[in-house]
C-alpha cells in the first residue's frame, strides 16, 4: 500500500533517518493506520518547506510511505525518459527568441517530429559572460548580449527561482524533470522553492541547446529579427480572445518569414516559415514596433510594475526573519514576500534573492535598470528584492495617447530608465572623487552607475550623504530617488516600506539601500491571441508566448507557455494534414 503523510521537525533532525522513520509511523496513526517501521518498505521523501512563523523555527516535510513490500510507482522519482524525435522533414516552426519559452517550445516540436528553428539576437553562454563582466568592469553595454539577450534568456544570469504558482498552465513537474535532466540538482523536484543559481543554469541551457540541435533543430545565435514577413491573403481569422466567433471572410496578414541580420558582419538574410512563435523578452522593444508596423490591433498596453532593489546585509533579513536565531549551516539564507495595497495599487517585493547580488540588466546605453540574482549557494555577504508598485495603462497617459497607443507603456519605462541614467551621472560629476568607481574618458563614472539612496533618507526626503556598501559593481550615485520616480510611484513606495517595517520589524533600518530603477518585472505590452487557438487575432500563423508577450512571469511558467504554443502549433498541423 501507498500512503502520503506530512509532519513537522526541527531543522537539526532532518538528517536523523530513524527518528524521521517514526514521525511517519505517528503520522499513519493519526490517519488510522497501525504499522510499525518494519513494515515500511520503501519511505520516499517529496516535499520539503520552512516554517518560519513563530520562534520555534520547523520543516514541513512531505513522504510517501509504501507498505508490505510494495514499492514506488515510476513518477517524479523515475529517471526522465525523452521523447525528441530526429527531425529531417519538411514541417518546420519559426521561433524567436532562446529563453525559456523558445526552448521549451523547441523540445516539444521535436515530440511531434517538426524542426524547430530558433533565431536568438545574442550569442552563447561563454561569449555573454564576458559581455555582461565588461559592463560591470567598463560600463560598455552590448545591446545584443547583455543581462537580458542571448542564449537562455533574462534567466539564464538570474537566481533561476523554479517556483510557479502556474500550475493551471501546464505541467510543473515535467519543466523541473527537463532542467534535471539537463544537469539541474535533483533537489529542484523536491524543495517547495526550488532554485538553481545563476552559478549553474549556463551549463543546464547550453545542455538544453545542445538536444535541440543533436536531434536536427537549428539555432542561429548573434542573429537579430528585423522585420517580421507577412503576404495578404483572403481567409478567415478566429475573433480576439473576448469572442467565440470566427469574423468573415476578409484580407488577412499570413506569417510567410522573418528577415534576420548577423550582428557581427551585418549580413542580411530572410529564413521562410508559416508558423512563427514570438518568444522575445520583455526587453525588446523593436519587436512590438515591428508588430506594430504589420497590425497594431496585435498588441495591448497591460499593467506591469516599476520601483526599486532594495539591498540589506543577508545577516539582516535572517535574523528578521528567524527571529534572532542564527542561521547556521541548517537553515537556508531567508526569504520574504511582502505585498500591501496603496491608493488602489499593488505595492510588493518581486524576485527575492537571499544572499544575492543586484546586477545591471539595461539593455541600452541609454538608461540605467537594476535586477538581482543569487548563485546556488546563495551565500553571497547580501540579499536583496524588487520592491514595486502596479502600473496600469490609465497611468501610462502622460507618455503616450492612452488608449489608443499599446507602446505607451513602453515610452513610460523608457523615461523612467533614462532620468535614473541622467540622474545618476549627473550626481556623480557633481561629487567628483566620492564615488568609487573606474575612470573612464577621465571621468570618475562607470555609464551604468545607478542612482541610489538609503532606505531612511528616502522615507525622509533627503539626499543620503555617504551610501553602505553595495553589490552592484558598476557603482551606485547618491540621488534622491524622489527625482528619478513618477510622484505616483514613489508615494506608493514610501507608504509601502512603512507597512513592510510593521511586518518585519527592522526592515526600514540604517543599513538597507534603495538602488534604481526596477522596471523589467514583465512587458508593459500584450500580443494578444485567442484563448483557445493561442494564435494572433488578427496575424495568422504567428504565436505570441512566454514573458514577452504577456504570458508568463518567469523561468517555468514561460517555459509552459512555449510549450503549450508548440503544442498549438501540432495540432494545427495534425488537423491540417488530416
Amino acid at each position: 500500500m501507498k500512503y502520503s503523510i506530512s509532519f513537522n521537525c526541527l531543522p537539526e533532525e532532518e538528517k536523523n533517518d530513524a527518528l524521521l522513520r517514526s514521525k511517519a509511523v505517528k503520522a499513519l496513526r493519526k490517519q488510522g493506520i497501525s504499522i510499525g517501521e518494519k513494515q515500511i518498505s520503501s519511505f520516499v521523501f517529496k516535499k520539503k518547506s520552512i516554517d518560519a512563523r513563530k520562534r520555534d523555527i520547523k520543516l514541513f516535510l512531505r513522504y510517501d510511505v509504501y507498505t508490505d513490500g510494495d514499492k514506488p510507482e515510476d513518477d517524479q522519482d523515475a529517471e526522465f525518459l525523452p521523447h525528441w524525435k530526429n527531425v529531417r522533414g519538411e514541417k518546420r516552426v519559426l521561433i524567436i527568441g532562446a529563453g525559456p519559452a523558445g526552448l521549451f517550445a523547441a523540445l516539444t516540436l521535436l515530440e511531434a517530429g517538426i524542426k524547430p528553428i530558433i533565431v536568438e539576437r545574442g550569442p552563447e553562454t561563454s561569449q555573454r559572460k564576458r559581455d555582461i563582466a565588461d559592463i560591470s568592469r567598463t560600463g560598455v553595454l552590448n545591446i545584443d548580449s547583455n543581462y537580458c539577450f542571448g542564449e537562455g534568456g533574462a534567466g539564464t544570469f538570474s537566481d533561476g527561482k523554479l517556483f510557479s504558482r502556474s500550475a493551471k498552465r501546464g505541467n510543473i513537474g515535467r519543466v523541473l524533470q527537463i532542467l534535471a535532466f539537463h544537469g539541474a540538482d535533483g533537489k529542484i523536484l523536491t524543495d517547495a522553492h526550488p532554485h538553481i543559481g545563476t552559478d549553474k543554469l549556463p551549463v543546464i541551457i547550453d545542455n538544453i541547446k545542445k538536444t535541440i540541435v543533436s536531434y536536427g533543430g537549428e539555432i542561429y545565435f548573434n542573429s537579430r529579427c528585423t522585420e517580421i514577413l507577412t503576404e495578404k491573403k483572403s481567409g478567415v481569422l478566429a475573433a480576439a480572445a473576448a469572442g467565440d466567433k470566427p469574423v468573415e471572410t476578409c484580407v488577412i496578414q499570413v506569417i510567410c518569414g522573418v528577415k534576420v541580420v548577423d550582428t557581427h558582419t551585418g549580413e542580411e538574410r530572410v529564413i521562410k516559415g508559416d508558423k512563427l512563435i514570438l518568444a522575445c523578452g520583455h526587453s525588446a522593444p523593436d519587436i512590438y514596433k515591428m508588430l506594430e508596423a504589420v497590425d497594431k490591433k496585435a498588441l495591448e498596453a497591460k499593467t506591469f510594475a516599476v520601483g526599486v532593489r532594495v539591498e540589506h546585509p543577508r545577516e539582516v533579513i535572517d535574523k528578521i526573519q528567524y527571529h534572532g536565531r542564527e542561521r547556521g549551516e541548517v537553515l537556508p539564507a531567508a526569504e520574504y514576500r511582502l505585498t500591501t495595497q496603496v491608493d488602489g495599487r499593488g505595492v510588493y517585493s518581486f524576485c527575492m534573492c537571499p544572499g544575492g547580488l543586484v546586477v545591471p540588466s539595461a539593455s541600452s546605453p541609454d538608461g540605467v535598470v537594476v535586477n538581482g540574482m543569487s548563485p546556488s549557494s546563495r551565500n553571497a555577504y547580501w540579499s536583496n528584492a524588487a520592491i514595486v508598485v502596479e502600473c496600469r495603462p490609465e497611468d501610462y497617459v502622460s507618455w503616450g495617447d492612452f488608449p489608443s497607443d499599446p507602446l505607451a507603456g513602453l515610452n513610460f519605462r523608457t523615461q523612467i530608465e533614462q532620468a535614473a541614467k541622467k540622474a545618476a551621472t549627473q550626481a556623480a560629476l557633481d561629487r567628483q572623487g566620492a564615488l568609487d568607481t573606474p575612470m573612464r574618458d577621465g571621468k570618475p563614472i562607470n555609464p551604468q552607475t545607478a542612482p541610489a539612496q538609503k532606505l531612511t533618507d528616502f522615507l525622509a526626503g533627503k539626499v543620503s550623504e555617504t551610501l553602505p556598501k553595495t553589490s552592484y559593481t558598476p557603482g551606485i550615485s547618491s540621488v534622491n530617488l524622489d527625482e528619478v520616480l513618477p510622484e505616483h510611484i514613489s508615494k506608493r513606495l514610501k507608504e509601502g516600506f512603512h507597512a513592510f517595517d510593521q511586518r518585519m520589524k527592522g526592515f526600514v533600518c540604517g543599513e538597507a539601500l534603495l538602488i534604481a530603477p526596477e522596471t523589467r518585472t514583465s512587458t508593459p505590452v500584450r500580443i494578444l491571441r485567442d484563448a483557445k487557438t493561442l494564435e494572433s487575432p488578427s496575424i495568422k500563423g504567428l504565436f505570441p508566448a512566454g514573458e514577452g508577450s504577456g504570458y508568463a512571469g518567469g523561468i517555468v511558467s514561460s517555459a509552459m507557455d512555449g510549450e503549450n504554443s508548440a503544442k498549438a502549433i501540432i495540432s494545427a498541423v495534425q488537423k491540417a494534414g488530416k
